[in-house]
């Protein structure tokens, strides 16, 4: 049954709508004009007053970054190393998570505080010593130099935790009784019944990976190693930048992130436990 509004209501739903229209707007202003920036020269962009149409260089500064700069490669070893990432970070979050929520072990308040300890400290103050292990492994210029340090992630760890301790034990114990085994339940139950927090989790970590910089700038070596963010920063010379060609290289490295997130967003409204009940 429709109900009728009253003029201050509509007053107020309209004030909100256009302040939500602005906002809107004002954070895709930055979008918008990183696509106009690559498609100009490097003195169309510092021009004044500012150039806000798109220009006609937008091939030219692409042609220049992937045949030029070999920008091709970058990107290819960003798509490797941040799916790869998020496909054995979220296992091995997933796993860590359901052995905290549902098992009980000698130790575990202790090593789930560590894991806690570990959330807290910042990224950097790891960036030595694992330098140092990477040498002695001689991992460096490497993809498992990239994959393999950070899998287990704290916060991962910690997110798959607090979302599996709503998942009722009855579920697992009835698979038990059943007779399936743990990595049975693990595979056919837990991982279907995570699928969103998975889902937000898989996003997450290939957005840290992907947008890495300081710990890949220190294990790579060589350009055809590069990462996206080092790729990018090495396009910056000390006197001379082409920005319109940076910019193109900017705006090729939001559209992966964009499309997972895409591709990922509609199990963000799953049930929790609609995996777990599927035949």
């Amino acid at each position: 049954m429709r109900t009728d509004r009253s003029p201050q209501t509509r007053a107020a739903s309209l004030a909100v709508s256009i302040v939500i229209a602005i906002g809107g707007l004002l954070m895709l202003a930055p979008f918008y004009w990183l696509i106009v920036a690559s498609t100009h020269r490097t003195s169309d962009i510092f021009s004044n007053p500012p150039n806000l149409v798109p220009g006609d260089q937008l091939w030219v500064n692409l042609t220049n970054l992937f045949v030029g700069e070999g920008f091709g490669q970058a990107v290819l070893n960003s798509t490797l190393v941040a799916t790869i990432y998020a496909l054995l970070g979220g296992l091995v979050c997933t796993a860590a998570g359901y052995a905290f929520a549902k098992f009980r072990f000698p130790g575990q308040g202790a090593l789930f505080g560590i894991v806690l300890v570990i959330l807290a400290l910042p990224s950097q103050v790891t960036l030595v010593p694992l330098f140092q292990i990477m040498v002695q492994l001689n991992w460096l210029n490497t993809y498992q130099a990239l994959i393999l340090p950070n899998l287990a992630l704290p916060f991962g760890i910690f997110l798959m935790r607090q979302t599996m301790q709503s998942v009722p034990d009855e579920l697992i114990q009835a698979a038990r009784v059943d007779g399936a085994g743990e990595f049975r339940i693990f595979a056919q139950i837990v991982l279907p019944t995570m699928r969103p927090a998975l889902a937000a989790l898989g996003i997450f970590l290939f957005l840290a990976q992907w947008n890495d910089f300081v710990y890949p700038l220190i294990v790579l070596r060589t350009s055809d190693a590069y990462t996206v963010p080092v790729a990018l920063a090495s396009l910056q010379g000390l006197s001379d930048t082409d920005y319109g060609q940076l910019l193109a290289g900017t705006m090729v490295s939001v559209l992966p992130v964009l499309g997972v997130f895409l591709f990922l967003q509609r199990h963000f409204v799953a049930g929790i436990l609609a995996g777990a009940v599927k035949q």
